[in-house]
């Protein structure tokens, strides 16, 4: 079978929290890193396909299997009052403080407001993009993107946005062939880049 993109659907969660952990440290295996391998997933992926489930859209390893994914907001400000209001006591309880594991991530996970950056005003949406290490370099990412540039230009977003880890150059480079472009942002810690939604 070949592999397709598609939509993603509620049986893809525990396969998107596997995803996730496999190339959470800087395109690397996190597993083990933290007190669950469950946490990276509640900060970086399951609250978009949780909220905005409509952009989000994962490859098919074509027996049904999500091997990779793309999700994210059409509306970064939106996103974070509901994160605040909904998201954070969703998963207040799974979390507890004291494993020092988890300092800097739940730092993250307590304060969402951290995604409203001024640099980013003209950048609404925002993506989070992953695919395990053996289904990449196919093309599949570039499908994941311009299913969902597509999705945010039928609701009438033009420009969208995206943070990575500096040390992860695979990544930075599969980004500016895509059309992505720096964006000066001091002292984020953070690489930030941004495109229009047009197609690629």
């Amino acid at each position: 079978m070949q592999p397709i993109i598609r939509h993603y659907r509620p049986s893809d969660l525990d396969a998107v929290y596997d995803i996730c952990v496999r190339t959470g440290a800087s395109g690397g295996d996190a597993r083990g890193n933290h007190s669950s391998d469950r946490m990276l997933g509640d900060i970086w992926a399951v609250p978009y396909v949780t909220a905005e489930p409509s952009h989000a859209h994962v490859v098919d390893d074509g027996d049904g299997n999500a091997v990779g994914y793309i999700l994210g907001t059409a509306d970064t400000a939106a996103f974070v009052k509901w994160y605040r209001s909904e998201w954070l006591p969703a998963t207040e309880s799974r979390y507890p403080p004291g494993d020092p594991r988890d300092e800097v991530m739940l730092d993250l996970h307590h304060h969402p407001e951290r995604m409203l950056l001024p640099e980013l005003v003209d950048y609404p949406a925002h993506l989070h993009i992953d695919l395990l290490p053996e289904w990449q370099g196919r093309g599949l990412g570039k499908g994941l993107m311009a299913a969902f540039l597509e999705g945010l230009r039928a609701v009438g977003v033009s420009r969208v946005h995206l943070g990575m880890a500096p040390e992860n150059s695979g990544a930075y480079a599969f980004y500016r062939r895509l059309g992505f472009w720096d964006i000066s942002v001091p002292d984020a810690g953070a690489l930030y880049l941004g495109r229009d939604t047009g197609p690629l």
